[in-house]
């Protein structure tokens, strides 16, 4: 029997079905307008706020549209406020993200909610797959994702796919697609945060001749190129506020206007979006239209970060090896066996599937196990910390090792202002003072993205 606290998951059943348990998070209204009311979640994440696609919709004004999600996930429940306007607090603290035990008291503007759980437990649906399309995984997480995926591939719902860079997003997408009804028609790959804002209309609008200097021929747009398929709208959270009325045209009429077109036409497309930010925060802050983040998330799929999944990385560095045609190479070997696994299986991977790949993919280019991030050495005396000396491999060339260290400092500020910038691409760069696209160039090269 698991811990009240904490979800339990467990295989049963010769077929080696799995199935998570978790406790059932119950909310009780101990003071504000909706006093006295008790509320009992369905699922393992709960959203509450004053929208009506809130599980908990509360009416108190105070509290935000989505003011704060609580979800369970490594055996904790935790809280994480949405960016609202009046904060969340557990037990008169201001929190970001903060872990619950029973008995707490979650304060919301003028609302205050006893935070407990249910007598009974909530079984969350997963996968009896561990393929799902492009994407392995055998860990509960997975297989959880894996289940909402393949509901979402029997419909031409719209999907919200959320995740941290480099989680496979994409993958995910292309993988909906290919198990869907739509598989033999296009699959159109728009990435907002990579084209320049003045000419991401054209890109998924098209436009006409004329219709702007350097317009000189009539081009599709994105949606008209993928009629009878699938567009997949990456990083939709960069979405310019100017295009995110025309976006919620095409979802509710299913028509698009070329830039310099007198008239719509028509499209038949299934619209998947993936995002690394939190839209029900971004709708908070006015950065994205309520209405839009709606017609997106018909089906929201959170794609888990590798830390959260370290049961998968074995089958995925096996697969990563085998699909680059390495498998019988004598250095695929070292890269497969049980403890060089086992030590991969210790690193948090801070750029998810992505940086595996990458760093799979350098080790066969040099034909040698190379260092991880974490093993690289530490500088001492760096932001105020003591100073010392730094530690570095003098048996190696000046210059190779100065350009180690560089990528080292260069990889690790890139991932700190990340952190520090919600995942937001942009403000980080702005924040580093860079061109957004060399920022991008950045991620790629230290397989961040």
């Amino acid at each position: 029997m698991a811990h009240q606290d904490s979800p339990s998951t467990e295989v049963v059943g010769s077929s080696q079905r799995v199935r998570e348990i978790v406790k059932r998070c119950r909310l009780t209204v101990v003071d504000g307008p909706d006093a006295g009311r008790v509320w009992t979640a369905g699922g393992p994440r709960v959203i509450v706020g004053t929208h009506e696609s809130a599980d908990l919709q509360l009416s108190d004004r105070s509290v935000s549209r989505f003011h704060c999600e609580i979800f369970m996930r490594d055996g904790r429940t935790k809280v994480r406020d949405l960016n609202s306007s009046n904060g969340t607090r557990v037990d008169t603290v201001r929190v970001d993200t903060a872990e619950l035990v029973a008995g707490c008291v979650l304060i919301l503007g003028r609302t205050r909610l006893s935070f407990d759980y249910g007598a009974s437990d909530i079984e969350v649906p997963a996968s009896e797959r561990d393929r799902f399309g492009l994407l392995i995984g055998r860990s509960t997480a997975m297989r959880t994702a894996f289940a909402i995926l393949e509901r979402a591939a029997e419909t031409d719902a719209t999907v919200l796919l959320e995740g941290e860079t480099g989680t496979g997003k994409e993958a995910a997408a292309e993988s909906i697609h290919l198990e869907s009804s739509r598989r033999d028609g296009p699959f159109v790959v728009v990435d907002c945060s990579a084209v320049p804002p003045d000419l991401l209309e054209s890109e998924l609008f098209g436009h006409m001749r004329g219709a702007f200097t350097g317009a000189i021929r009539d081009r599709r747009g994105a949606f008209e190129a993928g009629h009878g398929g699938t567009v997949f709208l990456d990083e939709i959270g960069e979405l310019s506020p100017e295009l995110q009325p025309r976006l919620l045209r095409v979802l509710e009429r299913r028509h698009v206007k070329r830039v310099g077109a007198d008239s719509y036409v028509d499209v038949d497309v299934r619209i998947i979006a993936a995002t690394n930010r939190n839209l029900r925060a971004e709708v908070n802050a006015r950065r994205f239209r309520s209405d839009l983040y709606y017609r997106l998330a018909v089906i929201e799929v959170r794609l888990p970060p590798l830390r959260e999944r370290l049961h998968d990385v074995e089958p995925l560095v096996r697969h990563l090896v085998d699909r680059v045609g390495a498998s019988a190479r004598p250095e695929a070997a070292e890269l497969i066996g049980e403890q060089f696994l086992a030590h991969l299986s210790r690193h948090d991977w801070p750029g998810n599937v992505r940086e595996l790949r990458n760093y799979l993919e350098r080790c066969l280019a040099l034909r040698a196990q190379m260092p991880l991030a974490a093993d690289a050495p530490v500088a001492s005396g760096i932001d105020g910390g003591s100073h010392g000396e730094l530690v570095v491999d003098s048996t190696r060339p000046l210059k190779d090792e100065r350009e180690r260290w560089t990528r080292t400092l260069e990889r690790r500020y890139v991932v700190e202002l990340l952190e520090r910038h919600g995942d937001n691409v942009s403000a980080a760069a702005r924040a580093a003072e860079v061109d957004r696209v060399y920022f991008h160039r950045l991620l790629r090269r230290h397989g961040l993205r």
